[in-house]
């Protein structure tokens, strides 16, 4: 491999996933007229869905031996442990400790997510973590401590 620094490159590999669930936004603090107000249709009694879309990026320089920042294989169990097996087909509010007591807006979602990855992940492997609610609408969070690029 040629690289024209005397530096390792800096690489970023990405897993996508995707997941059902549903969820409620509602402040128990507030008023259910404040709630209605704020979130609007997110705020049905009754719940409603999303298919959402996850991208965890990872960042860091090839292995020598390997060529890998990270094994996709390994990374996909990961996702699949820490996270898909707790979310997909379930209720934020209800059915997913490390969700609880979090109002499940997409940027919640995202830094929960992070915070649970950081069990198997290193923070300086983890860079982004990327929640699509819709097609339209999405989120990314780089981390307590960390800026976008």
């Amino acid at each position: 491999m040629s690289v024209s620094s005397s530096r390792p490159p800096t690489v970023y590999i990405t897993r996508k996933v995707h997941f059902n669930a549903a969820h409620r936004l509602h402040n128990p603090e507030m008023s259910d007229e404040w709630n209605q107000d704020t979130f609007g249709k997110c705020n049905n009694p009754n719940w409603h869905g999303h298919n959402y879309v996850l991208e965890v990026v990872l960042k860091g320089s090839p292995d020598p031996k390997t060529g890998y920042v990270y094994d996709l294989g390994r990374l996909k169990h990961v996702l699949q442990e820490r996270i898909l097996d707790k979310v997909d087909h379930k209720n934020l509010n209800l059915d997913v400790p490390f969700m609880s007591g979090i109002i499940p807006t997409s940027e919640n979602v995202a830094v929960a997510i992070w915070s649970e990855l950081q069990t198997s992940l290193s923070t300086d492997l983890l860079h982004c973590v990327r929640l699509f609610e819709t097609e339209r609408n999405w989120v990314e969070f780089f981390g307590p401590n960390q800026t976008s690029p």
